[in-house]
């Protein structure tokens, strides 16, 4: 187990849980354990791989190319953007593009969040945090990469917040 975190290399370590603290969706909880159970790096890389062999680009009838910068997401080397769809129930589906071929970390956790947080609680989504990145990719990642994939999950947070204050819940 690696200093600061809890079994499994999982965050944060249940002594640190917050009660008060919204729970991470369970969708996105059950990959993320999926994920625990790979620590070996090389089957984890190949995992995530095939994760995002899964992407599919934001439909049409969301974006089209160019998209606005005002979905792109800072820091991100690949270039990534992230869109917000209203759901009848009141919650979010997300979609997501990443200009980079060869952006599979973006790809994978845009598969990751996607799966993970669309049609999920907004306040749990709004309370999902950044760090999520490192439980999914390890520490290894280089700072501009994690800061941009810590970007991507930021930008759907703050989609949810946004979301929660026009509909005056925040």
């Amino acid at each position: 187990m690696r200093a600061g975190l809890g079994p499994a290399g999982r965050w944060p370590p249940a002594a640190l849980h917050d009660p008060n603290m919204p729970e991470i969706p369970s969708k996105l909880e059950e990959t993320l354990e999926l994920l625990d159970l790979v620590p070996d790096r090389a089957e984890r890389i190949q995992l995530l791989i095939d994760i995002a062999d899964r992407f599919e680009e934001v439909p049409p009838r969301i974006a089209r190319r160019p998209f606005s910068n005002d979905h792109l997401v800072p820091a991100c080397e690949s270039q990534a953007y992230v869109w917000g769809e209203a759901r009848p129930d009141g919650t979010l589906d997300f979609h997501f593009a990443v200009d980079n071929p060869q952006g599979i970390s973006a790809k994978s956790l845009a598969v990751i969040l996607g799966e993970g947080l669309s049609g999920a609680p907004l306040t749990q989504v709004a309370a999902v945090p950044q760090d999520l990145v490192y439980r999914v990719f390890g520490r290894e990642l280089s700072m501009g990469k994690s800061m941009g994939l810590m970007g991507m999950v930021s930008m759907v947070a703050v989609m949810a917040r946004q979301r929660l204050a026009a509909a005056g819940t925040l």
